[in-house]
């Protein structure tokens, strides 16, 4: 290969990054909120496209364009009920039948989601719709639709798995970021509760002001 072949070869290639290079800025300069908008989602996004940030904000502004056309509405009193009755009854049936409650809580997710005006015709593309409002979130209804489908999914992983998705639940009903309430102690007295011995000095004091 000839000098001047070379030197043609290293320009173009030198050109052709430089206009790569570009088109990743002016995309982050048409986007600049994608990363904030969808949160932990965008870094998953970047990361299955290989770490093309282009390709990947792409993909995320697509969400952002078939979201705007959709007309999304609050659950009532009654469906968002309904909903936590049902989500109640996910939790008793995983005692018996985790692989079981992780689908209904699939299920669920994607009713509710349903109900709320997201997209069902397809449970990837409703992921991906929801995920426009959730990004936070939205992660742990793949992992529901990956561990019901698996036989030898550890029964801890699937227990953290759906306590994971009860956050992406909470925010579609409407009822609030509150977490569920942690099992009682089995011995012991609470944080709140104070010894037996101090309440007694407290009202003795009481008593005697």
């Amino acid at each position: 290969m000839s000098s001047g072949l070379v030197v043609a070869v290293v320009v173009i290639a030198v050109v052709v990054a430089a206009a790569l290079g570009a088109f990743a800025v002016r995309q982050r300069q048409r986007h600049p909120s994608l990363s904030r908008r969808f949160g932990s989602e965008y870094g998953r996004t970047v990361a299955r496209h290989g770490g093309d940030t282009a390709a990947a904000e792409r993909e995320l502004a697509q969400r952002v364009a078939r979201h705007r056309e959709l007309t999304l509405s609050p659950l009532s009193d009654a469906e968002r009920a309904r909903a936590e009755e049902q989500w109640a009854g996910v939790k008793a049936r995983f005692v018996d039948d985790p692989r079981q409650a992780l689908a209904d809580a699939e299920a669920l997710l994607s009713r509710v989601a349903r109900d709320r005006g997201y997209p069902d015709s397809d449970v990837d593309a409703q992921i991906d719709t929801v995920s426009v409002d959730h990004g936070e979130h939205v992660e742990s209804f793949r992992e529901l639709s990956a561990l019901s489908r698996k036989d030898d999914a550890d029964t801890e992983v699937r227990r953290a798995a759906l306590a994971r998705a009860r956050e992406l639940f909470t925010a579609l009903v409407g009822t609030g970021t509150v977490p569920e309430p942690a099992p009682a102690p089995a011995r012991g007295r609470g944080p709140a509760e104070a010894p037996a011995g101090r309440l007694s000095k407290r009202r003795e004091h009481q008593q005697h002001a």
